[in-house]
């Protein structure tokens, strides 16, 4: 069998060199990102086991860890907490989404240097909520009205932040006009011609996409890098202008849509979509609650992209400012598994995916919690030797 060097390799293999390196680099940091970065790895090795029981077939986000949950504004304007990445997204047994999650409490517990006897109890209560929620067959959504504890806290203040203030963070003045601020980390600046063929094509995609009062135009793009699991993707970043008001911006991302990691181990039959672009924002649509704003499909240059109204990376929970607080931690675990059942409820019935009263019974039989805690717990171990031959081939230098 391949090692993870080879393993890690060969999934990245396809993706664009220079920012695969500082994928890599972003792995070695810790394990936590270590597993955020290797979906495909937990994949490859699910799909084997034999000690997860069987389980209903449902739409999967495919990547679910506690990072992937997050706020957002919708095109009605209200922010929201939920799923919040479907790259990987497909129709496969249930427990597989349910099995990755409990594996990243382990693995990000760890390394928050939180004992493991508070991550099982963070585990146990997942598996309790979900299944509870499961059992009751009608979905949920969470904004700042019915959300409660820290997430309330969170959402409100996300509600209140100023587009000003992303402005300040994000761009440049230069000659009394914005740009974006190009920091070689996160915004890399493009060569003219691709520039100018970008920003071109998203003016046309503007005029048939974005209505209302506000005539947007760009006024620059950059290559942008965000996430661990995605680097490498091509990616973009636009600043848009109204030409009707004063003063007025947006932020537009622009994400290069893979072939799902999942594909090669489910399966299970899966639609035929025009797009891996319209795969991703047909599951996001059924599986979430209310959709991000601007999302939508484009084709460039023979790829298909996701499009979206930027989402800042600030508006995720940052558990290593809670880490000490084991209520609010518990809080905020409880709300991802009842998101968790909500969206797998909300997607029943779609195109091969399990009816309501299948998920309805699953919840209510809780005899594979345990078999899935144990398998989970088992398998971050596995990720702390993988990890640790990953960290040996990086510092010798294998991944340059």
């Amino acid at each position: 069998m391949p090692n993870i060097y080879e393993r890690i390799i060969a999934f990245n293999k396809d993706r664009l060199p220079d920012m695969v390196k500082l994928k890599y680099k972003g792995m070695a940091e810790n394990i936590y990102r270590f597993y955020r970065g290797t979906c495909h790895l937990f994949y490859e090795d699910i799909c084997k086991a034999t000690a997860l029981p069987p389980s209903p077939t449902t739409w999967i986000c495919g990547d679910l860890h506690l990072e992937n949950f997050g706020s957002y504004k919708a095109d009605n304007r209200e922010v929201y907490f939920d799923l919040n990445d479907f790259d990987e997204a497909l129709l496969a047994p249930c427990m597989w989404e349910v099995a990755r999650m409990i594996t990243s409490i382990f693995i990000a517990f760890e390394n928050l240097e939180i004992e493991e006897g508070e991550a099982l109890k963070a585990a146990r209560l997942f598996l309790k909520i979900y299944s509870a929620k499961l059992a009751m067959g009608k979905a949920i959504s969470i904004d700042p009205r019915t959300a409660g504890g820290i997430v309330c806290t969170f959402l409100t203040k996300v509600d209140k932040r100023k587009q000003k203030e992303l402005l300040k963070k994000k761009t440049i003045s230069k000659k009394h006009k914005l740009s974006l601020l190009i920091d070689n980390e996160r915004l890399f600046d493009l060569v003219k011609p691709l520039k100018n063929e970008l920003t071109g094509h998203i003016n046309e995609w503007i005029k048939i996409n974005i209505s209302g009062d506000n005539n947007f135009k760009v006024v620059d793009c950059a290559f942008r890098v965000a996430g661990t699991g995605s680097a490498g993707l091509k990616r973009y970043l636009f600043l848009l202008k109204s030409v009707n008001t004063k003063n007025k911006y947006l932020f537009l991302d622009m994400k290069q849509a893979k072939t799902s990691s999942l594909q090669p181990y489910v399966q299970i039959t899966q639609p035929r979509w025009e797009t891996e672009a319209d795969r991703v924002i047909q599951v996001q649509q059924r599986m979430q609650g209310i959709s991000p704003a601007l999302l939508n499909t484009i084709m460039f240059k023979g790829d298909s992209f996701v499009v979206k109204e930027m989402q800042p990376t600030e508006d995720r929970i940052n558990f290593e400012l809670i880490k000490d607080r084991y209520r609010d931690i518990y809080l905020v675990i409880d709300d991802m598994a009842l998101l968790t059942a909500s969206s797998q409820l909300r997607s029943s019935g779609r195109q091969g995916s399990a009816i309501s009263d299948e998920l309805i019974a699953y919840g209510q039989n809780n005899q594979w919690q345990e078999e899935v805690l144990n398998y989970s717990l088992k398998y971050a171990r596995q990720v702390k030797k993988d990890y640790k031959q990953f960290t040996v081939a990086y510092n010798e230098r294998k991944f340059d």
